[in-house]
This record gives C-alpha cells, sequence and structure tokens, in this order.
C-alpha cells in the first residue's frame, strides 16, 4: 500500500512538462525496438537466403536419422492458410523430411487433410498400412493430423480406464497415478504415438499451443514466427542445430 501510495504522490507531482518528456521517452524507446526489430528480421532474412542457396557449406549436410519424426504446430487462424501450410510441407519434402505430425488447436489441418495428402500424391496418413510403389517410396511422406480435442479425449478415456481398474473395486488399493499409470492406460486404448523428435511452431506465440503434452516430453521445441514469414533456411538451420544438440536422458 506505501508503495502505492507513493507511486500515486510521485505522479501526482509531475507537471505537464515532464508528462511531455516522459512520452518523448516513450516514443523514443518504441522506435529503437521498432530498428531492433527491422534489423533482425533483415539479418534473419539474409541468412535464411544464403543457407537456402548453399553458400554457407555447413547446411548442405542433415543428419535426418535424429529427426526420424517432426512435429509443425500451426495456429489455427494461420492454418486455414492451406496453400503457405502446402509450401511448407514440399519444403520439408524436398529436405527429406519423411513422417510428419500437423498440429492446431481447432483442427483446422484435420479438414484440409483430403486436399493436404492429395498434393503429395505418394503421401500417406501416419497408420495408413496400404502398399505403396517402391519408386514412389523414396518421396512418400506420413501424414498424422491432431487437435486439441485428441488430447482432451484420449486423457478422459485413460482416465476412465483407471477409474474402472482402481475406484470400482472399493477393496482395491487406490495408488497415486504417476505418469507411468497414464502411459500404461493410453497403451491400453491404443492412443500412444511417437514423441516428435523436433517441434517447429508458427504463430505469434511462443507456445506449443496445446499440443499433447505426453508426447513432448524429450521433444526440442523452436518458435518460428508467423507462417507468412516462413523462411526455407531458417528450416534448415533448425534442423542442424537439432542434430547437433546432445541429448541427456534420465533414467
Amino acid at each position: 500500500m506505501d508503495v502505492a501510495r507513493n507511486f500515486q504522490e510521485t505522479f501526482g507531482r509531475i507537471t505537464p512538462h515532464d508528462s511531455r518528456v516522459f512520452l518523448l521517452l516513450w516514443h523514443a524507446l518504441h522506435l529503437i525496438l521498432r530498428v531492433l526489430y527491422i534489423a533482425r528480421e533483415i539479418l534473419s532474412t539474409v541468412e535464411s537466403y544464403l543457407i537456402t542457396n548453399g553458400l554457407l557449406k555447413a547446411y548442405d549436410h542433415l543428419n535426418l536419422d535424429r529427426v526420424k519424426y517432426l512435429g509443425v504446430v500451426i495456429d489455427s487462424d494461420e492454418a486455414r492458410q492451406t496453400s503457405e501450410v502446402i509450401e511448407l510441407l514440399e519444403w520439408l519434402s524436398a529436405i527429406g523430411i519423411k513422417k510428419v505430425c500437423l498440429y492446431d488447436r481447432e483442427g483446422v489441418l484435420k479438414k484440409s487433410k483430403e486436399v493436404i495428402v492429395e498434393r503429395f500424391s505418394s503421401a500417406k496418413l501416419y497408420n495408413d498400412d496400404s502398399v505403396t510403389d517402391p519408386i514412389d517410396s523414396k518421396k512418400q511422406m506420413d501424414f498424422e493430423f491432431v487437435s486439441i480435442s485428441d488430447g482432451k479425449e484420449a486423457v478422459a478415456k485413460a482416465a476412465n480406464v483407471l477409474f474402472k481398474k482402481y475406484y470400482l473395486d472399493g477393496d482395491t488399493e487406490k495408488p497415486f497415478f504417476t505418469e507411468t499409470y497414464l502411459n500404461d492406460a493410453l497403451k491400453a486404448l491404443g492412443a500412444v504415438e511417437p514423441d516428435p523428435d523436433l517441434l517447429l511452431i508458427y504463430g505469434p506465440a511462443r507456445c506449443h499451443l496445446g499440443f499433447p503434452a505426453w508426447r513432448i516430453r524429450y521433444t526440442e521445441m523452436v518458435h518460428m514466427g508467423p507462417l507468412k514469414y516462413k523462411k526455407h533456411g531458417l528450416i534448415l538451420k533448425a534442423i542442424h542445430k537439432f542434430t547437433k544438440v546432445k541429448q541427456n536422458y534420465g533414467s
């Protein structure tokens, strides 16, 4: 309370001239931040251009064995830009990525999956056992489409399994549920899919936007900025940086 009162008293003593000074300082700070942001974007664009055109040799050879499963998180509003999504997937296909998990909160990508899969003639949905021409197998991409509803539904079903197993029988000991119990329940439901090795996040927010938490325990996450400003070179940079990171797993 004393701090708030002192602040109010100090603010009350500020003259109109002082207010103009503060306003000027605020605009100056805002201008400096804008200049720094623009400079960062210019450097990012130049770096992407150099990487894409092979002028930085360190990115010519990627160890894609470290990226067996790539996750792509897209803000739902941006996921409606189907042409941008397809262009991103074409880049990933050209790089050599074989398995991709596409996620957005509202399931926009799910509604577009027929268009996306049709665009990639040799692509198939994840867990699809259909026979593929060996000639096309080198270009094949496996897709998994996920939304936040999948996570909620899977957890609800897993909780129901645990409830029936441990709580319906009054004589059964009630355990303290840990991650192991949840994983066992999810496996019993067949709801356990591979964890992405690397998660590329496109959107304004620097978070995973609700991607199922139990599937990103050891996943490296990289915020890539808005989808419409995506850059091919920065994808190569993110993958290259990930392949050079040493990961230590707990026992």
